[in-house]
């Protein structure tokens, strides 16, 4: 006679889900949202703030919601979410970043997507405060890594960066491949259909050719590096835009200046080369992805390169940087430059910008590649994992 199956409660803490989170966002939205869809035996609880509780809906009689108002990389967070994972009596928890509560009492799976902190700090406080900011990083993600039952990243780039610093066993480290999202997700594709390109560009301030860079201002990014790439490769196509979308912060208000010195953008002046477009809607972001010359990538280190993969779900050739896990993730479905030097990068904007061929060869490319990549085979992975700890 076959023993009943016990059923296990498992929670994940959802605290980046959706835009709130950016990046990370996304990651734990698709997990979150595929797991409780493939898992028809276990009981979950998802943990969010108070900023994207009402963005999670779901009619699963075995997911419950847990207001955790802790913010991420908080004091808060290192009280708040221990008290709640041990009330809640979980068999297990899964982090999807590093920044795992010290005091954590059940067993837990933790994503470390890069090692980003590590190699580029951003020093945006006093000497004293970073510094200890930073230990308090340090502390964190090696008791993460040390504890956890098993370590999930997005590349083998990424595995082979953390084995290197932290001396762990391979096998502790599980590669599993993000997927790429459907921008149109969520949306009434009859609303889709009926947007009018030219009025969204125009919205923007776009008009004629540009280039598209979607994603954040870090450091990392390598964008101040570009702006100077950029101004010489305006010199040479001066009916050439550059696009940059994202959320303004710190990082991209820094941006601006460095652009505004340049002459490059100014607030006054609505046919600035540079247009910062900040957010932007998917229905929207989809259509500049299909008309941008092309999507170029300068980062020096990512954990796996989510935007130029979107890029190429949408028909857009990618020009990227070749560091870190990049050439790994996207084949030979971008054309490539080293992003420390400024004449080789310009060199590979001008080749893409005069050669359709190249262009329509990358697009093609890119629809093939980006079908490498499934949020659903990767939340199958993921479910994988936590029923080898709990079974």
């Amino acid at each position: 006679m076959n023993k009943e199956k016990k059923i296990k409660r498992i929670g994940i803490d959802a605290r980046f889900y959706g835009p709130l989170g950016k990046g990370l966002g996304r990651y734990t939205q698709e997990i979150v949202d595929n797991i409780i869809k493939l898992d028809q035996d276990n009981e979950y609880v998802i943990f969010l703030r108070r900023e994207n509780f009402d963005e999670f809906i779901t009619d699963n009689q075995k997911v419950k919601k847990i207001l955790a108002a802790a913010r991420w990389y908080s004091l808060a967070e290192q009280i708040i979410m221990p008290r709640l994972i041990f009330k809640e009596r979980l068999n297990l928890i899964h982090f999807p970043h590093f920044n795992v509560p010290i005091f954590t009492p059940v067993k837990f799976v933790v994503s470390i997507h890069d090692l980003i902190l590590t190699k580029y700090p951003t020093k945006r406080s006093s000497r004293q405060l970073y510094w200890l900011k930073n230990l308090g990083y340090r502390i964190v993600i090696w008791l993460a890594v040390w504890r956890a039952k098993q370590i999930l990243t997005a590349s083998q780039y990424s595995k082979n960066d953390l084995i290197g610093r932290f001396k762990v066993k391979p096998e502790k480290i599980l590669v599993v491949n993000y997927g790429v999202s459907n921008l149109k997700r969520g949306q009434d594709l009859r609303f889709v259909k009926k947007l009018d390109n030219r009025k969204i560009l125009l919205g923007y301030n776009i008009i004629g050719n540009f280039i598209l860079y979607v994603g954040s201002a870090y450091p990392h990014k390598n964008l101040e590096t570009f702006l100077a790439v950029f101004f010489e490769f305006y010199k040479k196509y001066p009916d050439f835009r550059l696009v940059l979308v994202g959320r303004e912060d710190y990082f991209y208000r820094y941006l601006k200046q460095k652009a505004e010195k340049m002459e490059l953008w100014s607030e006054k002046n609505l046919t600035s080369p540079v247009i910062f477009a900040g957010y932007v809607p998917d229905a929207e972001l989809e259509i500049l992805y299909q008309q941008a010359c092309f999507y170029i990538f300068p980062s020096l280190y990512e954990g796996f390169g989510l935007p130029p993969l979107e890029a190429m779900t949408n028909g857009c050739p990618v020009l990227s940087s070749n560091r870190s896990c990049l050439p790994e993730i996207l084949g030979q479905a971008a054309s490539y430059f080293n992003p420390k030097d400024k004449n080789d990068m310009l060199i590979k904007m001008e080749k893409i910008t005069s050669d359709k061929n190249l262009r329509e060869a990358l697009i093609k490319k890119g629809y093939e590649q980006f079908k490498k990549y499934n949020w659903r085979e990767c939340a199958r992975q993921t479910l994988e994992v936590y029923r080898s700890i709990i079974k």
